[in-house]
């Protein structure tokens, strides 16, 4: 079974290979050290540090009625993201990181330690990172396009589409991941979208769902400014919060401050090592990645 789900991976690799490479090309010829910082900037927004906080910020909003759809189409649009990527399609294709299949080019390993030589811990297609920031955009796209708001909700698609390309530029991903996770995030965003569109319906027609529509944190009297201006800055204050969280770190990573994996047969992994990670502790003294770890234990994915 493995053999044939790595196949997969190795298919993907071949076949796409030319086109892959001319993009890393592309990326690799225009890099520059203020690149660098403008492309880690973009990637943060794509970052777990910055999608679970998120996550919550949604659950959160479903409590006041003023932006309960808001919350609604964030929560499910993650939610659907990371179900289809992390759980079901990373886990069948298995594709390895191009930093890793790629060692033998000298062009595309400069390019990759140039910007900064970060690491991953998992599999390569499709890009999470691009995934999660289209299912959120996609999904405050359609909302703020369903309430009128139509110049704002292009800022959404913008930071996507820079995330996607800040993983390409960085070299952690190949062309290929990122278009596969610009295609599962619009999905994801469509689904929590419509999801919402579900729950607000069930909430005004459907009397056992009534109840809902009275919990509103904006009735109790030290919250009721949340329903003008200020709710919305403070939202904004927050993400731009969760989002400094997830950037400042990653500033620091990558490069000889990387902890890499030891993992050193068909190549020498440079995934991020699970350092002091009590679910993937050392093996012999040794630390490694998450798919290492497992193909070492004998865990089938």
């Amino acid at each position: 079974m493995d053999i044939v789900l790595l196949t997969l991976g190795n298919t993907i690799d071949k076949t796409f290979f030319n086109f892959d490479f001319a993009i890393f090309e592309f990326f690799g010829n225009i890099q520059c050290g203020f690149l660098n910082i403008v492309a880690k900037i973009f990637t943060a927004f794509g970052d777990e540090a910055f999608v679970i906080p998120m996550i919550v910020l949604g659950a959160v909003l479903m409590l006041f009625k003023k932006t309960r759809k808001y919350g609604f189409a964030l929560f499910f649009a993650i939610i659907a993201g990371t179900l289809i990527t992390n759980v079901l399609v990373k886990p069948m294709v298995l594709r390895i990181r191009p930093y890793n299949t790629l060692q033998n080019y000298a062009d595309y390993m400069g390019w990759y330690n140039f910007a900064g030589a970060l690491s991953e811990s998992d599999y390569s297609f499709p890009s999470g990172h691009t995934t999660a920031a289209f299912e959120m955009a996609t999904a405050l796209f359609l909302v703020f396009r369903s309430n009128g708001k139509k110049k704002i909700s292009w800022i959404f698609p913008v930071i996507a589409v820079l995330t996607m390309c800040s993983r390409v530029y960085l070299m952690v991903h190949y062309p290929t991941d990122v278009l596969a996770g610009m295609l599962v995030g619009i999905l994801a965003g469509v689904i929590g979208f419509f999801l919402m569109k579900l729950c607000m319906k069930l909430i005004t027609d459907v009397k056992m769902f009534k109840w809902i529509d009275n919990i509103d944190l904006a009735k109790i009297k030290f919250l009721s400014w949340t329903e003008g201006r200020g709710g919305a800055l403070v939202v904004a204050v927050i993400a731009i919060g969760f989002f400094c969280l997830s950037f400042i770190p990653a500033l620091s990573e990558g490069g000889d401050s990387a902890v890499r994996c030891a993992y050193n047969e068909e190549y020498n992994c440079y995934n991020e090592a699970r350092v002091d990670d009590e679910k993937y502790p050392a093996i012999d003294g040794k630390e490694y990645c998450k798919i290492h770890w497992k193909q070492l234990k004998g865990i089938e994915e």
